[in-house]
Parts: structure tokens; sequence; C-alpha cells
């Protein structure tokens, strides 16, 4: 009776299993050709969803989303509020593609309103994979560990070859001063990454960012690195 219930259990185990394995899968086919309808070089904003608009920062990202679009430029962001509100408000006040890859959580964020293409996802890796996929450069504005995981994830990818190198700008000095003082002075001068591995530009200007990326765009240095490496 023991060995029947247990291969009962078990088969439900499976099945269970194979569904998730399905839906896993379904949800990384939908996210590849959602990012597939961009049609446009994409540039990928991170930062907090604290932020909230009246704060200088928040009018900042809501800029430098203008001025990607106007450079022709996608905006790609997490597709909620703060940060990603904000860049996604400028992109589409700039004319551009507004992209959101919003994330189902226990407190429900909602999408932002300021989206043209929006996918809400269920898993983080999934979701991560497109924000990335859809991405020929990076702005990271300040943020918790979200932007902070996002930001170290691609600088792995970068490293190890996985992505090609594309622009990664932090933009507010002063917030993102103590992390590449600490990168520096211990990570590159004890040898755990090489000097080319903390390869990021700081910014406090929307339209510097915005050249930072536009610049290695037109000159394709994300493939030159990529065929140099």
């Amino acid at each position: 009776m023991a060995q029947i219930e247990d291969r009962s259990i078990l088969a439900r185990h499976d099945a269970e299993l194979e569904s998730h394995v399905e839906m896993i899968a379904r949800e990384f086919r939908e996210g590849f050709e959602t990012v597939e309808q961009i049609g446009a070089p994409g540039v990928t904003i991170f930062g907090s969803a604290r932020i909230e608009d009246g704060d200088p920062v928040y009018g900042q990202a809501r800029e430098v989303g203008r001025l990607l679009a106007k450079a022709g430029f996608a905006v790609v962001t997490g597709g909620g509020p703060g940060i990603m509100e904000a860049a996604n408000r400028g992109a589409q006040e700039g004319g551009g593609v507004s992209v959101g890859f919003n994330i189902q959580l226990p407190g429900e964020q909602q999408p932002n309103p300021y989206l043209d293409i929006s996918m809400t996802f269920h898993h983080f890796y999934a979701r991560k994979t497109m924000l990335v996929k859809a991405a020929d450069g990076l702005v990271l504005f300040p943020g918790g560990f979200g932007t902070l995981d996002e930001l170290f994830e691609v600088l792995v990818l970068i490293q190890t070859g996985k992505i090609e190198h594309f622009p990664v700008v932090l933009f507010d000095s002063e917030h993102w001063h103590g992390l590449r003082e600490w990168m520096a002075s211990r990570l590159v001068a004890d040898g755990l990454i090489s000097p080319e591995d903390d390869d990021l530009v700081a910014s406090d200007d929307p339209a510097e960012t915005v050249e930072v990326i536009l610049a290695c765009y037109e000159r394709r240095c994300a493939h030159e690195a990529a065929v140099a490496g």
C-alpha cells in the first residue's frame, strides 16, 4: 500500500514539475518574442521603484529617457514605478518606444502608465534575461538591492564574454562613489578583478549619459570589444 502511495505522490510531483518547466519555457519564448517587437536598439534603465515624481533624480531619469528616444533608442525598464516610470515617461515624451518588463510580486507591482510594449513575468531570471537581451547600453540610477543585483549580473556577463561589452553608465556620481572606490581599492588592487573589468562611466548629466551610449553604438564599440576579446 505504501509503495502505491509513494508512486502516486511521485507521479503527481513529476506532473507538477513538468507543468512548471513548461510555464518557464513559455515565459522565455514570449519574452524573446516581445523583445523582437521592439524594432529599435534599446537602452535598459534600472533604479529604485521608491523614487517619486518631484525628486530631482526622477526628473533626471525622465530626461535621460526623453533624450534616448530622440536619439533613436527604445527605452527598456522593469516596467514599474519610480525611476522605471520616469524613464518610460520620458521615452514617450521623446516620441520613442517605451518598453516595460514588469514582475509579479506579492505587493502586486503594477505596470506604469507610460508603456508601449509591456510584459509581466512570474520569474525573475526570465525577466532579467529580457532586460539584458534588449540592451545596447545600460544606465543605472540610484537604487537598492535589485539595482545592485542587475549591475553585478551584467558586469559578470560582460567579464565572461556572455554578452557584448556595451557601455554601463552609473548616474549620480556621488551615490556610486563609495562603491566605485571599494571596487578599485579592494577588487582591482587585490587582483580579484582586472582593471578593465571596472569599466564603468559615472555621469551627472542626462545629455552626457546619452552621448556616451550613442558614441559607443555609432562606432560599434561593443562589437569591437567582442572581436578583440
